[in-house]
């Protein structure tokens, strides 16, 4: 009998070597692969996720969960087809030109990851045309943007007018401290969250799951 409680507890407590030596044996004893992601490390990082939304849990511990949670996603995803990597949708992600802050953005990104998403991580810094050719390049169902600083906010409001000039069809959503729903609606965002979160369950909404 897998112990799939115990290898949630490690990833929530965000002990990456217990976790891998957990998922490990696992593996060694022809557990599926896939219950092993879902309902050992994804169901560690939902409680995780919850935790945090509710304040109890701070971003140091969920970076150390979620770095934990990728190290036995890390040993269990070769004996995986691609095809079978459980996936809601595709987003891209990335924080806007000029601005350099990229540890809520990564922690956003492993969120979305937990949350059975793919995820581009593009990092910081990222001009309009970036996001355009990126876009057309991955084909994501969501564009994720980022901001920390109330002078590169309005990038966010030139990238999505850029990605609705080019004709592409992917929703965009936008985060960080200075946002606000306010501000989403002004630049035509399709959602505002104001945490990871709220992130992962606002890309559940727009893509109906």
């Amino acid at each position: 009998m897998a112990n799939f409680e115990a290898l949630s507890q490690s990833v929530i407590s965000g002990k990456e070597a217990q976790v891998k030596e957990q998922t490990q044996a696992m593996v060694a004893a022809g557990t599926n692969p896939l219950e092993i992601i879902n309902n050992g490390l994804i169901a560690g990082m939902n409680v995780v996720g919850a935790r945090f939304k509710n304040g109890e849990m701070f971003v140091p511990e969920v970076l150390m969960a979620a770095k934990s949670m990728a190290a036995g996603i890390e040993i269990v995803k070769p004996l995986i087809a691609d095809k079978d990597m459980p996936s809601v949708g595709k987003i891209l992600i990335g924080t806007v030109k000029g601005d350099l802050h990229d540890i809520g953005k990564n922690l956003v990104a492993m969120m979305l990851e937990s949350g059975g998403f793919k995820v581009v991580n593009l990092g910081i810094d990222i001009a309009p045309e970036k996001f355009v050719a990126a876009v057309q390049e991955h084909h994501p169902d969501i564009v994720a943007m980022s901001a920390l600083l109330t002078t590169t906010m309005l990038h966010m409001k030139d990238t999505i007018e850029l990605i609705k000039e080019e004709g592409l069809k992917v929703k965009c959503i936008v985060g960080g401290a200075p946002i606000s729903q306010d501000f989403a609606d002004e630049i035509g965002a399709d959602g505002f969250a104001p945490d990871a979160a709220s992130a992962v369950e606002l890309c559940k909404k727009l893509l109906g799951k």
